[in-house]
């Protein structure tokens, strides 16, 4: 897995970490040797100080831009609920934009938290932007809820759902090849893009589920050092 490209962390809302964004960022790309390394970014879409979730995607939008200029392979937007410094809520959404926006750059899901999700709809909305942007789009999975108890009751999310991450995980990575578990389901758009999926985590059960399942591990560094 490329290395993710991670500068200036601070404490934010609620004491969640967060990758910072905007100048800093557009900063770093101008380093030198960005070609012979493959790195990626981590973009949360931050909504700066006097800034609005319309200014925090313009700048998304000129990161990955830039980034696709000095040859950087992906960038990753993550999903997180209810703060009000970060607006990558809506993964899907976010990349379509950024995705219509650029041209050759890989695109991810870093990540979508699949407890809040059926991975039957998770399958239909990244096949469809691997539909239409083939070849560019990833999706990484974690299974931590993105925010706190009490917006995962506002999202209706069960509080159970990511004991069940190892068997989501499988449900969605059938529905992209083409080989559904769930009879008589299948995922239109999705089936058959075979998305490229990244298990994301902070502990050694992500990264043994990643081993067991042959998928690559993205360790959050940035909020588990």
């Amino acid at each position: 897995m490329a290395a993710t490209l991670r500068t200036g962390v601070r404490r934010g809302q609620r004491g969640a970490a967060y990758v910072v964004t905007g100048r800093s960022i557009r900063h770093a790309l101008g380093v030198t040797g960005a070609e012979s390394i493959p790195l990626s970014i981590l973009d949360l879409a931050i909504v700066g100080r006097d800034e609005t979730p319309a200014d925090a995607f313009a700048h998304s939008v000129a990161i990955a831009r830039r980034a696709e200029a000095r040859g950087y392979r992906r960038v990753w937007y993550a999903e997180h609920h209810n703060m009000a410094s970060i607006a990558s809520s809506a993964t899907s959404v976010l990349i379509a934009h950024v995705a219509a926006h650029t041209s050759s750059i890989r695109l991810g899901a870093g990540g979508v938290m699949l407890p809040n999700h059926s991975p039957l709809v998770i399958a239909e909305q990244f096949g469809t932007l691997a539909t239409l942007h083939p070849g560019r789009i990833d999706l990484g999975l974690g299974r931590a809820p993105g925010s706190d108890q009490h917006t995962m009751r506002a999202m209706r999310v069960d509080p159970r759902a990511s004991d069940r991450f190892p068997q989501d995980v499988l449900e969605l990575q059938g529905y992209l090849r083409g080989s559904s578990l769930v009879p008589g389901i299948e995922a239109v758009p999705g089936a058959g893009t075979d998305v490229p999926l990244y298990v994301l985590g902070s502990s050694l059960f992500g990264a043994q589920l990643a081993a067991q399942l042959g998928l690559p591990y993205g360790f959050a560094s940035h909020f588990a050092p």
